[in-house]
């Protein structure tokens, strides 16, 4: 996400005033019961391994088409021929494809855990045969996959890992000391999915012949229980290990499990506390890769372990003065002597080819720009392709290279926001662009950045632009006292006038590595911030120091001191705007979820002579009742560095509220726990503080459980009118 010069909707809107008599209001039930400014979004593409071709799920039907026409080619799987088949009821919730293509693994009835887990029963469809058998007769399974050989399926149920032989449909019960809340075996705990992105926790080898897994012992975690109200006599508890600041994590090993042989070794790693937030096998099925972390996550080593024996040793290590983040950026190239790895080390979001012995080869993005995503390499044509911030930290750009990193191109010259996503041979790709003013189009691409044709061009939320009477998005920049350029964005009433005085409602997020002032289509928030606008507020966003795209030093100087820097700058920039004349300063109001509800608490509270109002949905108020892996990354723990969680905690500030607050929170908030709002509100009540809390009962961080969505911007925009 990232930030611009000022760039004006198109000419026509510099003359929409005389014409807004004629447009329609923008309303709440449009944006959250009815979806009418919906964007139509182009999913990600299932490529298969042709290159040009991909599968699609709809209505219960596997189907697949051609990339360069959009015409349907085949259906792979239909689920209503197979309704009744072995239990199966037709529905089709999900599927992923053998490395042949051959057999296809059907997911059904699927059920959500957490953010990214899920538990569903799986179903075999052999395409030659034409045959469905299920999986697993029993409770519902996790991340079934099958094994490079065709010859297994490796799926996790009740916590212990299972393989199925797809000869004889044999399964055989690898682990079985699995327990909920104590023992976990291939997958992940609550920690490791919320912040390292890992749900699925084993990998098989190149040959199919092992399976790579990680045990979770997490017994001596404390638990965290969650209510739920369903009309029941009491309350529905669920109960889950949660490591909170400076408490045990789960004891985390390696394993890798010999199928043919029906014998697991354990990987041999130092006897210290560690995360190991990643494993990967190499080319070859004697050699897995396993990364590890130290607590203070400031020193990785990445791990190259023999198979047959576990023995590991350093293949590449890094240390940082602040911390080192975890990416997915580990390739393995065919030659079977190098592999890409992204690094921070020269003060950037670089890639580096390095051989075996863990020496670098070469810089595949030289120079002072974050490499936002990396894409892939085509091994065939010797270039990578990825995403960088290079022209400015507001926008992206699609770029590709030769694997020396002296040859660049870009693929996409448009300006604003650009994505793509490579077919698996690279002949095509498929591009997203937007700006802050302009919906997403999706369009495919050939190799050479030729057009092939357009998917979708989004000319419905253009037109609604013009119904609606949407203002121009601007970009600004202003400099703070500490001589650092900020950047930010506005919208301004209809009508605007110089010559008045207007209320500001800033928004904002705030939270390390993130960006919200970019040249990207803003979706929903876009329209209310519009609504906004049509009611005579000017809504403003800027991006504080910690945000991402600016280098490393930008990005992580908040370290230890997580809100310090961020308040600073966002009290800075409203005393920014306050003082442009025709701005009211003694009417602006800031409202922020999650960290952005960290945020805009901290900031109501100690710029309580600036800010009128705040709005907190689902904030932190004390760090130390937030996780381990992500609060200690930034924080360390509470013994280690006291003042930092008591200087930038707003619970301890509670005595300086002066203007409205307005505090929200998810009863069913697995992530930042509901218990952050409420001694908030005992801290407020303490210091004799009026408030408004609202609870949403049964809805998670998201809040959008039934009609929840609708009601609580229904209440933050009253707040708004009501109180600025």
């Amino acid at each position: 996400m990232r930030f611009y010069k000022v760039i004006f909707y198109s000419v026509c809107f510099l003359f929409m005033a005389p014409l807004s008599i004629g447009q329609k209001d923008i309303t709440l039930e449009d944006l959250w019961k009815r979806y009418t400014y919906y964007d139509n979004q182009i999913p990600g593409f299932n490529f298969q391994k042709d290159g040009q071709h991909y599968t699609r799920l709809q209505n219960n039907k596997i189907l697949s088409y051609d990339i360069t026409t959009g015409k349907l080619v085949k259906t792979l799987f239909d689920g209503t021929k197979f309704k009744g088949l072995q239990s199966f009821n037709g529905s089709v919730s999900g599927f992923s494809f053998s490395d042949d293509e051959e057999i296809i693994l059907v997911k059904s009835e699927s059920e959500a855990i957490y953010r990214h887990s899920t538990k569903a029963q799986f179903y075999i469809y052999n395409r030659s045969e034409n045959t469905l058998s299920k999986l697993f007769d029993g409770e519902k399974q996790m991340y079934a996959t099958v094994s490079p050989s065709n010859t297994h399926v490796a799926f996790v149920v009740s916590n212990n890992l299972y393989v199925k032989r797809l000869t004889d449909g044999k399964i055989n019960q690898i682990t079985s000391d699995g327990r909920i809340n104590e023992i976990i075996n291939g997958a992940t705990d609550w920690v490791y999915e919320e912040e390292f992105s890992m749900s699925r926790a084993f990998e098989w080898s190149p040959d199919g012949k092992r399976i790579a897994f990680m045990r979770f012992d997490e017994r001596e975690v404390p638990e965290y229980t969650m209510m739920n109200y369903k009309d029941e006599l009491y309350p529905v508890y669920t109960t889950f290990k949660y490591p909170k600041v400076g408490e045990k994590n789960a004891t985390v090993q390696v394993k890798i499990y010999d199928v043919e042989k029906d014998k697991t070794v354990k990987v041999v790693l130092p006897n210290e506390e560690m995360y190991i937030p990643r494993i990967k096998w190499t080319n070859s099925s004697d050699f897995l890769t396993v990364t590890t972390l130290n607590r203070h996550q400031n020193h990785l080593r990445l791990w190259k372990v023999k198979a047959k024996k576990g023995k590991a040793e350093v293949l590449l290590e890094e240390k940082n003065e602040w911390y080192v983040d975890i990416h997915d950026n580990l390739e393995f190239l065919n030659d079977g002597k190098h592999f890409i790895w992204m690094s921070e080390k020269n003060g950037y979001n670089q890639a580096f080819v390095y051989n075996m012995k863990g020496k670098e080869v070469a810089n595949l993005t030289p120079g002072e720009y974050d490499v936002t995503n990396f894409y892939g390499i085509d091994e065939t044509n010797g270039v990578a392709f990825y995403q960088a911030a290079d022209k400015s930290p507001t926008q992206r750009n699609v770029y590709r290279v030769s694997m020396d990193g002296k040859t660049k191109e870009a693929l996409l010259k448009t300006q604003g926001w650009n994505s793509a996503q490579f077919s698996s041979t690279f002949d095509y790709f498929v591009a997203n662009h937007s700006t802050i003013n302009s919906p997403p189009t999706y369009r495919v691409f050939d190799r050479e950045g030729k057009l092939v044709r357009d998917l979708e061009l989004n000319e419905q939320s253009k037109k609604n632009q013009e119904i609606f009477g949407a203002n121009p998005v601007e970009f600004f920049q202003f400099t703070t006292k500490d001589e650092i350029t900020l950047n930010g964005y506005m919208i301004k009433p209809d009508n605007f006038n110089e010559n008045k005085s207007y209320p500001v409602f800033m928004y904002l997020y705030g939270g390390p590595n993130s960006q919200q002032v970019v040249d990207q289509w803003r979706g929903q928030n876009y329209w209310w911030f519009q609504m906004l606008a049509d009611k005579g507020y000017i809504v403003a966003c800027i991006d504080n120091r910690g945000t991402g795209a600016r280098g490393e030093s930008f990005r992580k100087m908040t370290y230890q001191q997580l809100g310090h820097y961020e308040t600073i700058d966002q009290i800075e920039g409203a005393r920014y705007l306050g003082s442009l004349p025709y701005v009211d300063a003694s009417r602006i109001g800031i409202f922020g979820w999650s960290y952005g509800g960290y945020m805009s608490s901290l900031c109501l509270l100690k710029g309580n002579d600036v800010f009128k109002m705040a709005i907190a949905v689902a904030p932190v108020t004390n760090w130390k009742w937030y996780d381990s892996i992500y609060t200690e990354r930034f924080m360390r723990t509470e013994k280690e560095n006291p003042s930092g969680y008591r200087d930038n905690s707003p619970i301890y500030f509670a005595d300086r509220l002066k203007g409205k607050y307005l505090l929200v929170h998810g009863g069913a908030d697995d992530n930042v726990h509901v218990q952050n709002s409420i001694e908030m509100s005992a801290a407020l009540i303490n210091a004799n503080k009026q408030f408004d809390f609202y609870v949403y009962p049964n809805s998670n961080h998201g809040i959008y459980h039934g009609n929840a969505r609708l009601h609580l911007y229904t209440k933050m925009t009253d707040f708004i009118l009501e109180n600025l």
